[in-house]
Protein backbone atom coordinates (compact mmCIF):
# COMPACT_ATOMS: atom_id res chain seq x y z
CA UNK A 1 0.00 0.00 0.00
CA UNK A 2 1.22 3.43 -0.89
CA UNK A 3 0.54 4.86 2.56
CA UNK A 4 3.01 2.43 4.15
CA UNK A 5 5.74 2.96 1.55
CA UNK A 6 6.89 6.27 3.01
CA UNK A 7 6.97 5.17 6.66
CA UNK A 8 10.56 3.93 6.37
CA UNK A 9 11.82 7.48 6.73
CA UNK A 10 10.30 7.55 10.25
CA UNK A 11 12.39 4.69 11.65
CA UNK A 12 13.73 6.84 14.47
CA UNK A 13 10.21 7.87 15.42
CA UNK A 14 9.23 4.20 15.48
CA UNK A 15 12.19 3.41 17.72
CA UNK A 16 11.22 6.25 20.04
CA UNK A 17 7.66 4.93 20.31
CA UNK A 18 8.96 1.43 20.97
CA UNK A 19 11.48 2.63 23.58
CA UNK A 20 8.99 4.82 25.45
CA UNK A 21 6.20 2.24 25.45
CA UNK A 22 8.38 -0.67 26.54
CA UNK A 23 10.29 1.48 29.00
CA UNK A 24 7.16 2.70 30.76
CA UNK A 25 5.80 -0.83 30.99
CA UNK A 26 9.08 -2.13 32.42
CA UNK A 27 9.07 0.68 34.98
CA UNK A 28 5.57 -0.32 36.08
CA UNK A 29 6.91 -3.85 36.69
CA UNK A 30 10.22 -2.81 38.24
CA UNK A 31 9.55 0.14 40.55
CA UNK A 32 7.16 -1.83 42.82
CA UNK A 33 9.85 -4.52 43.05
CA UNK A 34 12.44 -1.88 43.99
CA UNK A 35 10.07 -0.56 46.65
CA UNK A 36 9.66 -4.09 48.03
CA UNK A 37 12.94 -3.74 49.90
CA UNK A 38 15.26 -6.52 51.02
CA UNK A 39 12.47 -8.92 51.91
CA UNK A 40 10.93 -8.63 48.46
CA UNK A 41 14.34 -8.73 46.77
CA UNK A 42 15.17 -11.95 48.59
CA UNK A 43 12.09 -13.67 47.20
CA UNK A 44 12.72 -12.33 43.72
CA UNK A 45 16.41 -13.22 43.86
CA UNK A 46 15.53 -16.76 44.84
CA UNK A 47 14.55 -17.18 41.21
CA UNK A 48 18.23 -17.54 40.37
CA UNK A 49 18.03 -21.08 41.70
CA UNK A 50 16.73 -22.09 38.26
CA UNK A 51 20.29 -21.63 36.97
CA UNK A 52 21.98 -23.10 40.04
CA UNK A 53 22.72 -19.81 41.79
CA UNK A 54 21.52 -20.09 45.39
CA UNK A 55 23.69 -17.44 47.04
CA UNK A 56 23.05 -13.71 47.63
CA UNK A 57 19.32 -13.76 46.78
CA UNK A 58 18.84 -10.20 48.08
CA UNK A 59 21.52 -8.95 45.66
CA UNK A 60 20.07 -10.83 42.67
CA UNK A 61 16.54 -9.68 43.49
CA UNK A 62 17.70 -6.10 43.77
CA UNK A 63 19.49 -6.40 40.43
CA UNK A 64 16.36 -7.79 38.76
CA UNK A 65 14.31 -4.90 40.18
CA UNK A 66 16.94 -2.41 38.97
CA UNK A 67 17.03 -4.06 35.54
CA UNK A 68 13.28 -3.65 35.16
CA UNK A 69 12.71 -0.32 36.91
CA UNK A 70 15.85 1.65 36.14
CA UNK A 71 16.39 -0.26 32.89
CA UNK A 72 12.92 0.82 31.80
CA UNK A 73 13.79 4.44 32.53
CA UNK A 74 17.03 4.08 30.57
CA UNK A 75 15.04 2.69 27.63
CA UNK A 76 12.77 5.73 27.67
CA UNK A 77 15.74 8.08 27.74
CA UNK A 78 17.85 6.07 25.32
CA UNK A 79 20.70 6.27 27.83
CA UNK A 80 23.16 3.38 28.36
CA UNK A 81 20.79 1.72 25.95
CA UNK A 82 22.66 -1.44 25.05
CA UNK A 83 23.77 -2.33 28.62
CA UNK A 84 20.21 -1.73 29.85
CA UNK A 85 18.84 -4.06 27.18
CA UNK A 86 21.45 -6.69 28.04
CA UNK A 87 20.33 -6.62 31.69
CA UNK A 88 16.71 -6.90 30.57
CA UNK A 89 17.49 -9.87 28.30
CA UNK A 90 19.12 -11.69 31.23
CA UNK A 91 16.18 -10.86 33.50
CA UNK A 92 13.68 -12.14 30.90
CA UNK A 93 15.65 -15.39 30.48
CA UNK A 94 15.45 -16.02 34.22
CA UNK A 95 11.76 -15.08 34.28
CA UNK A 96 11.01 -17.52 31.45
CA UNK A 97 12.96 -20.30 33.17
CA UNK A 98 11.05 -19.67 36.40
CA UNK A 99 7.75 -20.02 34.54
CA UNK A 100 8.91 -23.27 32.94
CA UNK A 101 10.13 -24.48 36.34
CA UNK A 102 6.70 -23.83 37.86
CA UNK A 103 5.11 -25.88 35.11
CA UNK A 104 3.49 -22.90 33.40
CA UNK A 105 4.70 -24.10 30.01
CA UNK A 106 5.18 -21.95 26.96
CA UNK A 107 1.96 -20.03 27.54
CA UNK A 108 3.18 -18.95 30.98
CA UNK A 109 6.68 -18.10 29.83
CA UNK A 110 5.74 -16.50 26.50
CA UNK A 111 5.57 -12.91 27.75
CA UNK A 112 9.12 -13.05 29.13
CA UNK A 113 10.38 -14.85 26.01
CA UNK A 114 8.79 -12.29 23.69
CA UNK A 115 10.23 -9.36 25.64
CA UNK A 116 13.61 -11.08 25.75
CA UNK A 117 13.67 -11.25 21.95
CA UNK A 118 12.62 -7.60 21.66
CA UNK A 119 15.35 -6.46 24.06
CA UNK A 120 17.92 -8.64 22.27
CA UNK A 121 16.93 -7.11 18.93
CA UNK A 122 17.18 -3.60 20.38
CA UNK A 123 20.78 -4.28 21.40
CA UNK A 124 21.61 -4.63 17.70
CA UNK A 125 19.37 -1.81 16.47
CA UNK A 126 20.42 0.82 18.99
CA UNK A 127 18.37 3.64 20.50
CA UNK A 128 17.84 5.76 17.37
CA UNK A 129 18.61 9.42 16.94
CA UNK A 130 16.02 10.66 19.45
CA UNK A 131 17.99 9.44 22.46
CA UNK A 132 20.41 10.75 25.05
CA UNK A 133 23.06 8.32 23.78
CA UNK A 134 22.93 9.99 20.35
CA UNK A 135 23.15 13.56 21.69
Amino acid sequence: MAIFDSLGKYRNTGLLILRVGLGIMMMTHGFPKLAGGPQGWEGLGGSMKVVGVDFLPVFWGFMAAVAEGVGGLLLVLGLFFRPANAMLVFTMIIAALVHFGKGDGLSGASHAIELGFVFLGLIFIGPGKYSVDKK
